[in-house]
């Protein structure tokens, strides 16, 4: 029962969190995360309870091992944080992602099949929401900005969960047990292959040409373990429809406002341009974030605090800076600028040697799983692995929440068929400490998200003073929403009420201007 749990609990969540979304548009970015990190943490409360419920041992590899590394030095990372707000969200994404690796590798030899086709579907899902964007579907779930977003409000997230859940969705329509089956496989991937043309997001692209690359032998390797006629045959038409799908999303016409009249051929040209443009403000941002790293090697400067520190070593005319001298976005261009410069040498090196590991281990001892299904998921973990550390290398993967989700569920499916490397029992004791805090971070977690959704929908649906006033209420390390309450107040001259929600704002974010500024003015 509790294994059933954990694969329903993983299922869902993963579609779920490719869907959901809220409507209010002054949250622009948060609306899209705070209900996705929600769903995340939802799930692995569910897993995190039902992997504890009846067991009385545990065993744990090398992968386990390095991955709680990680997680154990980013909690110690977080306790020197600035913003300890910002720094509990981005490790309990950490913590919630890792229990979903956690669940779906325990119950990987049954239930392996049924989680990859549900993270093929969440890819096809966030396609389908992007192309619906792209063609005129109108909702006030999309956003304008970075379009066509869909229900992550940004053209190259969607791209990401694409190119992400496409080996999954190529090994779920290839081994599909009926040909209706195959058939709604094929057209998935021509909707994945439309929307990631559309997205224009050149890491996904790089992503996409990488996995041929490195997969190219293994794939002609495992033409031994392919099942009669229908695995050969399925992947032509499966390649054949994605080609079609991203012939016609070039010639379609759509409502989107390009300022090229070619849009996606300048995007192939600029893929590797790093003398100008987006790709040299990238590089001068590793630069700085480095000097940040540099001056905090073993903590970094505290989890999701890169926005709060990063002002400090950036010189003016830093294009990661917006107008009001704060980050323009709340993340550097990349998953490991991040994790270095947030969270130290130490954990990063960690993380990657999983990755690593997983990757090399998929590649080997074919021979021992007997199953060609479960040889071809061999694959698909190692495409994973390519496909993440492309697009991780380029944009922010791991540290958000629906990506986070499919990454984990695919790797844990997938590695966990088989146990290769040798695993160390867990005593009793250590057991209940384990299980005590990851169902302690769980709790803490979901009750997070659950006060930062009812702030927004306050805010949304609330008076003009009054929504902002009750979502400071339920979400006091909101720096958005303390510094609009203060803003509101000074304007009317009641400083006495404005101070407090001021003082706050500022030690949320101590460089910022704007906040400074309302304090100063009420002091």
């Amino acid at each position: 029962m509790s294994d059933r749990a954990i694969k329903m609990a993983i299922q869902a969540g993963v579609i779920l969190a490719v869907i959901v979304a809220l409507p209010y548009k002054v949250f622009e970015l948060d609306r899209y995360f705070v209900p996705k990190e929600l769903i995340l943490h939802a799930a692995a409360l569910i897993v995190a309870v039902a992997l504890f419920a009846r067991r009385r041992s545990l065993s744990f590899d090398v992968v386990d091992g390095l991955l709680a590394l990680f997680l154990l030095w980013s909690v110690g990372a977080s306790l020197f944080a600035t913003n300890h707000w910002l720094a509990q969200r981005s490790v309990s994404v950490s913590i919630s992602a890792a229990i979903i690796f956690w669940g779906a590798r325990s119950v990987a030899p049954g239930s392996y099949r049924p989680i990859l086709i549900a993270a093929g579907i969440a890819a096809v899902c966030a396609a389908v929401f992007s192309l619906g964007q792209a063609y005129g579907l109108d909702s006030e779930y999309f956003s304008s900005n970075r379009a066509p977003g869909g229900t992550f409000g940004n053209r190259n997230f969607v791209a990401h969960i694409a190119v992400i859940g496409l080996p999954a969705l190529i090994w779920s329509t290839v081994t599909a047990r009926q040909q209706f089956g195959a058939l709604l496989g094929s057209i998935g991937g021509a909707l994945v292959a439309a929307a990631l043309v559309l997205s224009r997001s050149r890491a996904a692209w790089l992503a996409v040409a990488a996995s041929l690359v490195v997969l190219l032998v293994p794939m002609i390797a495992s033409r031994k373990y392919w099942r009669g006629g229908h695995v050969g045959g399925r992947f032509a038409r499966l390649t054949l429809a994605a080609a079609i799908g991203g012939a016609v999303a070039i010639v379609l016409p759509n409502s989107l406002n390009w300022n090229s009249e070619s849009p996606y051929l300048d995007s192939a040209r600029g893929m590797m341009d790093y003398k100008k443009g987006s790709g040299r403000g990238r590089l001068a941002q590793y630069k700085n974030s480095l000097h940040m790293a540099a001056s905090n090697p073993v903590f970094g400067v505290g989890p999701g605090n890169w926005p709060v520190e990063y002002v400090r070593f950036a010189p003016s005319g830093d294009r990661s800076l917006a107008d009001d001298g704060m980050t323009a976005n709340p993340w550097p261009s990349s998953d490991w600028v991040a994790f270095i410069s947030e969270r130290g040498f130490v954990p990063t090196i960690a993380l990657l040697g999983v990755f690593v590991i997983l990757f090399f281990s998929s590649l080997r001892r074919w021979g021992d799983l007997g199953n060609p299904e479960a040889v071809l998921a061999q694959c698909v973990l190692a495409g994973t692995v390519v496909a993440t550390m492309v697009v991780s290398a380029f944009d922010v993967v791991l540290v958000l929440a629906a990506p986070a989700f499919l990454v984990w569920s695919i790797l844990g499916a997938t590695s966990g068929i088989r146990r290769g490397m040798r695993e160390v029992s867990m005593s009793p004791p250590w057991l209940g400490v384990a299980a005590a805090a990851l169902i302690l971070a769980s709790l803490i977690s979901t009750a997070r998200s659950v006060t930062q959704t009812i702030a927004m929908t306050s805010v949304g649906q609330g008076g003009l003073t009054a929504g902002w006033v009750t979502g400071a209420s339920w979400d006091p390390g909101s720096y958005r929403i303390n510094l609009r309450v203060a803003e509101l107040y000074s304007r009317r001259g009641r400083c006495s009420v404005a101070r407090g929600y001021a003082r706050q704002a500022v030690s949320l974010f101590p460089n910022s201007p704007e906040a400074k500024r309302v304090a100063r003015n009420c002091d």
